[in-house]
């Protein structure tokens, strides 16, 4: 509103109406005074080039003024103006450099780059975020979904996961099923299956990467990456039925995500076993030690499928991103180059009877580090019980890649690279080759 034209607007609008609808109209009855609108600003000449970077001539200025209403007075310097009543918006001197600018044409103003001391920099992340990066990333390239749940849990479920001293519940929560700071991003991921199989979404595959609590001190938080499936793995097809989802499949998420951080997927043991809320006979433990656990993976028990009232089985993971080994400074988390060899590779087969409670993975690490040298790789390919073997028995096939890299080997050579396959098998596992 323009407060210097209030009455003659007024008057205006009067004679509109008797115009169009008649009558008479009495005298103009104003209450107060009229708002004080004249403010007055001091333009010096030289800022027009300074704010604007354009040489706009000292007549040209005035003028450009005076055209939009303003009255100017020439000043020692520059210009004092008083802005028009409806300019309301200009406040400053660096209005009026603006007024000049806009009707001088703002194509007049140079191009200029960016000053490199003002530029600001490409936005850099740290090892620690680079390595939550690359653990979302390779979650999500193996066919998982990110969920984002809250950092709380039920009392209920916090018991589930290893419960959590009374100084980490909430004293005023959002409600009571969020009413403790989680001991496990678990529950909240079977939570979120339980709802997607109500809605009718049968397979499931989701991963968060967050915070979970075991106490009130700072090291008492730890950041894991946990993850979950529920249904099939691999659709219904002609050419085959559908595979459900099983602990090999949370295993091979595990050790690809600590592959992507350069943690020693290849090289850590995988121990039997794992939390209370795992299923004791179908879990796992991925460590560097029994002191250095990397992570946990398995099926989750069914007593906590029960009380979570969610239907199994579900697979899950969890992943302490903390306890992976840092890469050394100036390395990080690359992969080992890609060597071809042009001698060809030799494989062996091996049957090997060993007691049932011998691991897979004891029986493959005895045979590898028979000749660590020549052998590149030990794959189980068969179990077999029953039979003509003991009921503690079990018969397991190994196959053993041999590479050579100096030269093509002998007979005799694959013949003593053999022997001391089984030689280290009976040895470290009491296993006997099969006849």
């Amino acid at each position: 509103v323009d407060p210097a034209f209030l009455e003659d607007a007024t008057e205006i609008a009067t004679q509109l109406i008797l115009d169009l609808c008649g009558g008479e109209a009495s005298e103009l009855i104003v209450a107060g005074s009229e708002p004080e609108w004249k403010r007055s600003y001091l333009l010096r000449d030289t800022r027009v080039k300074e704010l604007g970077g354009v040489e706009v001539a000292p007549d040209r200025t005035q003028e450009i003024l005076e055209i939009l209403g303003f009255d100017v007075t020439k000043a020692d310097g520059g210009w004092d103006t008083i802005a028009p009543s409806w300019r309301y918006d200009v406040v400053g001197e660096a209005d009026l450099v603006e007024e000049v600018l806009r009707i001088n044409g703002f194509d007049e103003i140079p191009i200029v780059p960016l000053e490199r001391e003002t530029a600001l920099p490409h936005g850099a992340i740290n090892l620690i975020q680079d390595r939550r990066s690359r653990v979302r990333r390779s979650l999500a390239t193996r066919g998982m979904t990110e969920a984002v749940t809250f950092s709380f849990v039920a009392p209920n479920q916090a018991d589930l996961f290893g419960g959590v001293p009374e100084s980490i519940h909430l004293v005023n929560p959002i409600s009571t099923d969020l009413a403790i700071m989680r001991p496990s991003i678990l529950p909240n991921l079977i939570a979120a299956a339980g709802r997607n199989a109500d809605r009718g979404i049968s397979d499931v595959a989701l991963f968060e990467l967050g915070p979970q609590f075991a106490g009130e001190n700072p090291d008492d938080e730890t950041i894991v990456a946990a993850g979950l499936r529920v249904g099939s793995a691999t659709p219904r097809n002609w050419a085959g039925k559908a595979r459900e989802v099983d602990v090999f499949d949370v295993k091979a998420d595990v050790l690809a995500a600590l592959e992507q951080i350069g943690g020693p997927a290849a090289n850590a043991q995988i121990a039997q076993g794992g939390p209370q809320w795992y299923h004791p006979g179908r879990s796992g433990t991925v460590q560097l030690g029994p002191k250095s656990q990397l992570a946990h993976f398995g099926e989750i028990h069914p007593a906590i499928l029960k009380a979570m009232d969610v239907e199994g089985p579900v697979v899950g993971f969890e992943i302490y991103l903390d306890n992976a080994p840092m890469p050394k400074a100036g390395k990080g988390a690359t992969r080992s180059k890609l060597d071809l060899h042009e001698l060809q590779a030799v494989e062996r087969d091996f049957a090997f009877i060993v007691e049932d409670k011998v691991s897979a993975e004891d029986l493959v690490r005895s045979a590898a580090s028979a000749d660590k040298k020549l052998i590149a790789d030990v794959t189980v390919f068969d179990v077999f019980t029953g039979g003509n073997l003991d009921a503690h028995q079990m018969s397991v096939g190994l196959s053993v890649t041999l590479q050579p890299t100096e030269a093509t080997l002998t007979d005799a050579e694959i013949e003593a690279v053999s022997d001391k396959v089984v030689a280290n098998v009976a040895k470290q596992t009491g296993g006997i080759l099969r006849g």
